[in-house]
C-alpha cells in the first residue's frame, strides 16, 4: 500500500476527518471567529428534505444556498432560502432590481468553488452578494450546507447576516 492509499484508509477510519471541501468550509468558519462545527453525515444532504431527514429537523430549518446568475453582469448571486420555500425571482427583482437567472452546475463550481448540493452560505472563492430569506428567522436553529452533499453545520438565523454580509429580502413564492 503506497502512502496515499494508507492516508486514504486512515481518513476513512477517522470520522472526525473532513473531506477537502468540508474542511475548507470549517477552516473559513474558524478563521472568521465562528464556532460552528461542520459535520459529515452518512446520509445525503443534497436536498433540503434529505438534509432535514439526516439531522432530524424540519425542512424549513434547512438554509439552502442557491446560486443564481445576474443577467446584467453574468456574476453569481447567492440566495439563502428556507428549505420549505421556493424562490420567487420576480419578488427579488421588485425588492432589489436584480434580474436573476438559473445557473448550471459548471457555472456554480467555477464561480463559487463548490458543487451544487453542497454550496455553503459562505467560504466561497470570493464573497458573493447574498440575499437571505426572512422565513429562516422563524426557527431557533437552522442547518446549512458545508461543502459536500453530506456535510452540514448548525447555526442561528441571526448568524447568517454577519456570516454572509447578506441582506434580508422577502423572496419566497
Amino acid at each position: 500500500m503506497d502512502a496515499s492509499s494508507a492516508e486514504l484508509k486512515e481518513r476513512e477510519n477517522m470520522p472526525n476527518k473532513l473531506r477537502e471541501s468540508a474542511r475548507r468550509v470549517q477552516e473559513f468558519l474558524s478563521a472568521k471567529g465562528f464556532v460552528f462545527e461542520v459535520q459529515e453525515l452518512p446520509g445525503s444532504t443534497r436536498t433540503a428534505k434529505e438534509a432535514a431527514d439526516s439531522v432530524g429537523c424540519q425542512v424549513g430549518q434547512i438554509a439552502k444556498s442557491l446560486v443564481f446568475k445576474d443577467k446584467s453582469t453574468g456574476e453569481p448571486v447567492l440566495v439563502v432560502a428556507s428549505g420549505a420555500n421556493r424562490v420567487d425571482l420576480k419578488k427579488i427583482k421588485a425588492a432589489t432590481g436584480l434580474r436573476l437567472g438559473r445557473a448550471d452546475g459548471n457555472y456554480v463550481k467555477e464561480k463559487v468553488g463548490f458543487a451544487i448540493g453542497g454550496v455553503p452560505p459562505a467560504g466561497h472563492i470570493r464573497p458573493l452578494p447574498t440575499l437571505l430569506d426572512p422565513d429562516l428567522k422563524r426557527h431557533d436553529t437552522i442547518w446549512a450546507a458545508a461543502g459536500t452533499p453530506f456535510a452540514l453545520f448548525q447555526l442561528k438565523p441571526d448568524d447568517l447576516e454577519p456570516l454572509t454580509d447578506g441582506r434580508w429580502v422577502e423572496l419566497s413564492e
